[in-house]
C-alpha cells in the first residue's frame, strides 16, 4: 500500500518493549489521517479497518492494545526511538524500511494506487502530480520523471488538487474511493501496481513481539476472519 519512508536512523531502543513485555501492554503507533484503513471517528477514538485488526490481534496474543496516534513523517523514526512499541498504518513492506525496521507477513495484499482529479482527461506526463510525502507513490512519479509535489497529509493532497495547484493525486484506491465525487472529483481509468502488501512495523530488536503478531496474523488468515475483516472494510483484495 502507500508510504516509503527512508529513514536513517538510529539503533532501535529496546526499552520500550522490556515494558511491553512487563505489563502485557502493547503501544501501536498509527496515522488516523488515512480512512478507511485508519482515521479519528466523531468521539476523537482510532477508528477503521487497522483499529478493528489491531484489537483482534491482540486479542489473539492475549496482549492490551494502547493506540498512540502520530504523524506519518516521522512514524518510523518514533517507533525506533520507543514511542510506541509497533506500527499499524497501512505501511507497504519495502526494502528500504526493511533496513530501519522489522515487519509481520502482510495482513493485506498490495493495495492498487490511483488517479483523483477534477477531469478525467488530465495529462499525467505533463501535469502536477500530488502525493503524500515519503510514500511509495511519491517516488512512483518522482521515478517516472513526472512533476511530483509532495505534502505532509494525504487532505493536503486533494486540496491542492481541488486548488489547482496539482491536476491529480496518486495514492492508494481504497483511500480516494472515499473522495470521489467531492467537489468534482473523479477517479481516473489508470492504475499503478506498486509496493508490497501491508504490513506491522517493529524495531529490529523485538523479535518475540513481532513473531507473536506474525502467528495472529496468521492463524486470522488460517480462520478466514481477516478476509472477511479486508471485506467489511474494502481496503484491498482478499487473501
Amino acid at each position: 500500500m502507500k508510504k516509503l519512508i527512508l529513514s536513517t536512523a538510529a539503533l532501535a531502543i529496546s526499552a520500550g518493549f522490556a515494558m511491553a513485555q512487563d505489563t502485557k501492554t502493547v503501544r501501536l503507533g498509527t496515522e488516523g489521517a488515512y480512512a478507511p484503513w485508519n482515521f479519528v471517528n466523531d468521539s476523537g477514538e482510532i477508528d477503521g479497518f487497522e483499529r478493528e485488526l489491531g484489537d483482534e490481534l491482540c486479542k489473539r496474543a492475549e496482549l492490551t492494545c494502547e493506540w498512540v496516534k502520530n504523524e506519518w513523517d516521522t512514524i518510523i523514526p518514533n517507533l525506533v526511538s520507543g514511542n510506541y512499541d509497533a506500527i499499524i498504518a497501512g505501511m507497504s513492506i519495502t526494502d528500504e524500511r526493511d533496513e530501519v525496521i522489522d515487519f509481520t507477513q502482510p495482513y493485506t495484499p498490495p493495495d492498487p494506487s490511483a488517479y483523483l482529479a477534477m477531469s478525467a482527461d488530465v495529462d499525467l506526463e505533463g501535469g502536477v502530480i500530488a502525493a503524500q510525502a515519503t510514500t511509495i507513490q511519491a517516488a512512483f512519479v518522482a521515478e517516472q520523471g513526472w512533476t511530483v509535489v509532495e505534502f505532509p497529509t494525504p487532505e493536503e493532497t486533494i486540496a491542492a488538487v481541488k486548488s489547482g495547484e496539482a491536476d491529480a493525486v496518486l495514492a492508494d484506491k481504497s483511500y480516494l474511493d472515499t473522495m470521489v465525487g467531492s467537489d468534482g472529483l473523479v477517479m481516473l481509468e489508470r492504475m499503478e501496481a506498486i509496493g508490497g502488501g501491508v504490513g506491522m512495523g517493529f524495531r529490529e530488536s523485538d523479535t518475540e513481539m513481532r513473531d507473536t503478531f506474525d502467528a495472529a496474523i496468521q492463524s486470522m488468515k488460517d480462520d478466514g476472519t481477516l478476509n472477511e475483516m479486508i471485506a467489511k472494510w474494502e481496503v484491498s483484495s482478499q487473501w
